[in-house]
């Protein structure tokens, strides 16, 4: 009957019997598919019935306030590029807002409204960088909504254990059952609980299956042992060094050359002060540079990659990786007891400054050196915007990180100072949330001065958008008069006013709705 259909009753004779009713052939065809429909459901055996759903598990913590659970509906309901192109205008951008809702919220430990967890989940199917915040917010009943839609099944290999319920940390006959029977997502889960806790419990647990572990698993539960890393873990991590996998010998030696009195930090030592001494028989003393020729077998086990990246010389390298795995006192002892001030203001001869202050910063960055990341940074209002010596911009917010948060914003708010927005951008990423009186009393200045001048306004967007999300809310009174359409020099850009006052205005009310928010979430 469905190739009759098909082909149509002008070209196929139907079937005998639709034809007995000596109706029309096509109404005949049809007659003939609607009694056998009939006679198909009619023949249909009841189905077993499916279990019931186990209800969703209850979450404990403090509902949503009316007026947060209607502003997160707002915040949802916004969706990339609804606007259209061209002007921003002065409206809020609300999904760029969502991020520091949800920070907030989880912050006072709130509980998602039920309804609002399917446009939850959407909203972190579409963006990996609010996975996290959605997930802890949205709580166990998403994980259970989550595995009844497809869609969101992202939901369960972003969250450890796909929602698993772990076992009592003291029970450590359930902890083995669940090490040596569970899925992989479970016991990445409880490995890395058990390194919060116990640090020793969870590398005895990891060492108990090492030798049996698939390459990329144990990649994987090697990268726990960053958490509370510390001098007992040295002999796990020496094994480490003699893995199958080239990965697992790499993290195993970035780990070992963080911990400062390891021995592979110390054979990495005495490799990286053998090619670097001072010399004395010039005018000034002078940093020179000996690389090293060959990368034997032990410089290999310790995790230095022989094979350089296309571009790169072989020696440099070599000395880079070298540099970056030594403690950094090894520097001051090594080098007439200098601090690292004076080390990084010491000259280096035949170009290798670029190379040796590189994997310094590397080397402070990995071992978290605030003194050395001082001297590497130099004082923000050096003429030079790149740090002293070779320290790009890059460098220098890696640098930055290591620091206090009060200090942070001070350095940036004094390069700022000095050096305008123009190459500020990545040195505001790295600064604390919501900036410092400091930093942004620098930042609306220097807008103000950019704005002054005439400058082109979508140069300084990026920095615009960073200062709606991160600057004090508080400061919105006193932005005011700066809304107003400024007059525009002769050189100005068509239209830079205009753009300006918007841009303000933008700022003004997203700092407003800001505190609106958090005022909402107050308990």
């Amino acid at each position: 009957m469905v190739t009759t259909a098909l082909l149509g009753t002008d070209r196929r004779t139907p079937p005998p019997s639709a034809c007995a009713s000596g109706r029309e052939a096509p109404v005949a065809l049809l007659d003939a598919a609607a009694a056998e429909t009939v006679r198909r459901r009619a023949g249909v055996r009841p189905a077993r019935p499916a279990a019931r759903l186990e209800p969703a598990p209850a979450d404990p913590r403090t509902p949503l306030p009316a007026a947060a659970a209607r502003r997160l509906a707002l915040l949802l309901a916004d969706r990339p590029g609804a606007g259209g192109g061209g002007r921003r205008g002065t409206a809020p951008d609300l999904m760029e807002l969502l991020p520091q809702w949800l920070a907030l919220a989880n912050a006072r430990h709130y509980t998602a409204p039920p309804e609002a967890l399917p446009a939850l989940l959407d909203a972190a199917r579409g963006r990996t960088d609010i996975r996290p915040a959605v997930l802890t917010f949205a709580g166990p009943r998403a994980l259970w909504l989550a595995r009844l839609n497809q869609d969101w099944r992202f939901a369960l290999r972003a969250t450890p254990g796909g929602g698993t319920t772990l076992p009592h940390l003291e029970e450590m006959e359930e902890v083995r059952q669940l090490w040596q029977e569970g899925l992989f997502a479970e016991r990445v889960s409880l490995l890395a609980a058990l390194r919060a806790r116990t640090p020793a419990t969870a590398r005895e647990l990891l060492a108990s299956t090492w030798a049996t572990e698939r390459a990329e698993d144990r990649l994987m539960f090697l990268d726990s042992l960053r958490t509370n890393l510390a001098a007992e873990d040295e002999p796990f991590l020496e094994q480490a060094l003699a893995d199958r996998s080239r990965n697992v010998r790499a993290t195993a030696a970035e780990l070992l050359s963080a911990l400062p009195g390891s021995a592979l930090a110390a054979r990495m030592a005495v490799r990286a002060g053998a090619c670097v001494v001072v010399d004395h028989t010039g005018a000034t003393p002078t940093l020179t540079v000996e690389a090293p020729h060959e990368c034997d077998a032990g410089m290999e086990r310790d995790g230095v990659v022989a094979k350089a990246p296309a571009g790169r010389g072989e020696r440099s390298w070599w000395f880079g990786q070298l540099v970056e795995a030594a403690p950094l006192t090894t520097w001051q002892a090594r080098l007439g007891g200098r601090t690292p001030q004076e080390i990084v203001s010491l000259p280096v001869a035949d170009d290798w400054q670029a190379e040796l202050h590189a994997a310094w910063c590397r080397a402070a960055c990995r071992q978290g050196d605030a003194q050395w990341s001082r001297a590497l940074l130099g004082t923000p209002s050096a003429p030079e915007a790149g740090g002293p010596g070779a320290v790009s911009l890059a460098e220098r917010a890696k640098l930055l990180d290591t620091l206090g948060g009060g200090e942070r914003a001070d350095w940036v708010a004094g390069f700022i100072g000095t050096h305008g927005l123009s190459e500020a951008f990545q040195l505001l990423g790295v600064c604390s949330v919501p900036w410092s009186a400091s930093l942004g009393r620098a930042v609306v200045e220097a807008l103000n001065i950019a704005r002054d001048a005439g400058s082109y306004p979508w140069s300084f967007s990026g920095v615009m958008g960073l200062a709606e999300r991160c600057l004090d809310p508080a400061e919105a009174n006193h932005l005011d008069g700066l809304l107003a359409i400024p007059e525009e020099p002769e050189n100005a850009s068509p239209g830079a006013g205009g753009y300006w006052a918007e841009a303000f205005q933008r700022l003004v009310t997203t700092l407003r709705l800001r505190a609106a928010m958090a005022q909402e979430l107050e308990p």
